[in-house]
Order: structure tokens, then sequence, then C-alpha cells
């Protein structure tokens, strides 16, 4: 048998692992982005049967967004303790509230590369079997220095405690719920893709077929990546723009999905990467 062994040591060729039905090296092509199926995190829906019953009886995404963030916070004990409770608890409970989804999300808006963004490229590896190909530097041949500082951070202690991957699991299956249900503007219940656009530098890089001068060619994008809602706010994020179709089962959070600051970033879109077929034009 002919073994390459330059395929041994690059992790997203061989790591196959994940929770939602579907080989990652399917989940990951241009050919799932085109024709896509439903995803389901095995278990989620199971385990918190009361928030989703609560979900089906709101009126509007308010309400909605009442009840996941109410739920979140008695669930995984993300309120602040006050200055008698904290005196009762030992120092790692204490810190036990700092681990959220929601200072995840405020962390990967300030910097993707980030212990907040490991620790969120980590849960995507976990839970969908998309292992990210760029994090401080390309994470290309595995062992390599970048690999250690990646598979370091994103099991780190500050971000990576009080269940978050279940926190995630959790954040994931409610903007789904939400996107089946049409709350996002110009999506209904039967839309596949949502149309995006990405910034990007580097990109000769990213592409696996064809080339950017002759506008379509299929990029690989990080196993989780932001994307905008209109060319002009990707054109700020790098000198070329990928125009793209994702997903609607791949996004994990929508402007507007959630209240208060949550990224910093405006009109922002979070989804799961992989091979994207892409409309490329130099910003």
């Amino acid at each position: 048998m002919n073994v390459d062994f330059d395929e041994l040591d690059q992790p997203h060729r061989w790591y196959g692992t994940n929770l939602v039905g579907v080989p990652s090296l399917l989940l990951g092509s241009a050919a799932f982005n085109a024709h896509p199926v439903p995803l389901v995190i095995a278990g989620t829906r199971e385990s918190h049967m009361g928030l989703f019953a609560l979900l089906e009886r709101s009126q509007d995404l308010s309400e909605a967004q009442d009840m996941f963030t109410h739920y979140m916070a008695i669930a995984f004990g993300l309120r602040k303790p006050d200055a008698d409770e904290l005196r009762s608890m030992g120092a790692s409970e204490q810190r036990r509230w700092h681990s959220s989804w929601r200072k995840l999300l405020q962390g990967w808006g300030m910097d993707a590369n980030g212990v907040a963004g490991a620790v969120l490229k980590g849960w995507v590896e976990s839970r969908f079997g998309l292992v990210p190909s760029f994090h401080k530097a390309p994470l290309v041949r595995f062992p390599s220095p970048a690999w250690v500082t990646y598979l370091q951070e994103k099991t780190a202690s500050r971000h990576n405690n009080n269940n978050i991957h279940q926190q995630l699991d959790l954040l994931y299956e409610f903007c789904q719920w939400a996107l089946r249900r049409g709350l996002l503007p110009g999506v209904t219940p039967q839309s596949k893709h949502l149309q995006l656009w990405r910034g990007s530098n580097r990109c000769e890089e990213q592409v696996v077929a064809g080339r950017l001068q002759n506008r379509r060619c299929i990029v690989r994008l990080n196993n989780l990546v932001s994307f905008s809602l209109c060319a002009q706010d990707a054109s700020v994020f790098g000198d070329w723009v990928f125009e793209v179709q994702v997903p609607v089962c791949k996004v994990l959070v929508f402007p507007g999905l959630l209240p208060g600051q949550v990224l910093q970033g405006e009109q922002e879109v979070l989804a799961l990467g992989g091979n994207y077929e892409v409309t490329a034009r130099y910003a």
C-alpha cells in the first residue's frame, strides 16, 4: 500500500470525531456547503428540554433572548456572586462565573487568535470534527510550535471550564432554533444559505482549487470564521473580498441574536468554516 506521509501529519486529513452524525471530511467540503443538511449536536436538546419548551412559547426574538440568557445564568451559575456568597466559596468556585459563552464571544471580537478564540476553535473541533487551519500562525504540520501553542490555549483553565463546551452547544442550538423560525431578516424557515462576505489577506495560502484571478475558486477557511452581511463591511478586513454562500446550519451567531454587546464587530456572522467555493474580488 502506498502511504502519503505528507498527509499523515496534517490533522485536517485524518481527524474524524464529531457529535453531529455527518463525517467530518464531508462536513468540511465544498460539496456539503452546496447541498447542506440540518445539523444537531447529539444530546443537547434532550438534556435541556425545558429551555426549548420555553422558547416555543416565546412571542418574538426579544422574549426568546430573555429566556435563553436567564436559563444559561441559572444552569451554569453565570451570575456574579455578591460579597457574602464569595466569602463562602472556594477559590475555584469564585471564578466559575467568569467562564461563559458571552465572555468567549467578547474575547473573539477583540482577538480571534487569543485564548478565547482557541477555546471556540477547540469546541468546533470537538463537536464538528473541523480542525483549525490557523491560530496565531498556520496550523499545517503536526506536531509544530504553532500546534503546541493552540493546544495549550484551547485547554487553558481561564476560559475552558464551567462546562464551556455545553454552554456553546446550547448557543449553537439556540441560534439554529432562531434561524429556523426566520428571526434573521431575509431568512425564511426554508432557507438553506446566507449570502455573506469575508475580507481576507494571505489568500493564496487558502486556495485549494482554481485561481483568485479567475474570480471563482475554492478556498479553505479556518474552522470558525467571521463573515460580514455586506461586501463594503468585509472590504475593511482584507485585500480580497470573498462572496460566500454559507449554509444556515453552519451559523453560530448572527447580528441581533443575542442581547447586549457581544461581538465587537458590527453586523458580524460567526460560522463554521471548511472548504468554500467563493467569488473573489480584489478590494
